[in-house]
């Protein structure tokens, strides 16, 4: 149970940053335009990347060595680092939500899903690169509720940010809410990097 909490509070922590794709999720209920496509193509997007990421490292986990370890963690450490910084600069960035559109059909919304999905760099990173890496260690069932707990996470974000903006625009929309986000994203992903260098010292 405890990795489930685990596998869902980093993955919210990773989701909430403010990002392209979270903005289209953001518009699209604005807009009141095919939500639940928008949200179920984004959400079962993740479960997919989460699991590759996870599975990918148990695959290879046997060729690891302390070293390679080693590097894996500096690595993460510097993407933490950067991660956080972009969002200490997002305090200073504008959001636009815009609320001008025109009709379109399904197909249409369901291709730019796609595209903010696939072609955002910063999905592969959080979902391939960081769960993968931070779940190296585990066993499989550990992996698994691991997993099941950061998919649950992004499942609940996008179809509640989705719903809210239908319901609640102003407030969804507002930027104050989102610079508290980033501050607890940046204080959790501040934690992480002190549980890293905690295993790195234990190794």
């Amino acid at each position: 149970m405890e990795y489930l909490i685990l596998g869902f509070f980093t993955g919210l922590s990773l989701i909430l940053a403010i990002g392209a794709q979270n903005i289209f999720v953001i518009e699209q209920g604005l807009k009141k335009q095919y939500i639940f496509l928008v949200c179920l193509v984004c959400s079962i997007s993740d479960l997919i990347l989460i699991f590759i990421g996870i599975f990918i490292f148990q695959f290879f986990s046997k060729y690891f060595n302390h070293v390679i370890e080693l590097v894996f963690n500096i690595a993460l450490i510097i993407f933490l680092l950067h991660f956080i910084y972009s969002k200490i600069k997002a305090y200073k960035t504008e959001v636009n939500f815009n609320t001008n559109f025109t009709s379109v059909t399904a197909l249409n919304i369901f291709l730019k899903t796609l595209g903010f999905t696939y072609l955002n760099p910063h999905v592969y990173s959080d979902t391939v690169f960081f769960l993968g890496n931070f779940s190296k260690n585990f066993n499989l069932d550990q992996k698994i509720n691991f997993g099941l707990g950061a998919s649950t996470a992004s499942f609940l974000f996008f179809f509640l940010i989705g719903y809210l903006s239908k319901f609640f625009s102003k407030f969804a929309s507002n930027y104050k809410v989102w610079k508290f986000i980033n501050l607890f994203v940046i204080t959790f992903m501040c934690v992480i990097i002190i549980f890293v260098i905690i295993n790195m010292i234990k190794a």
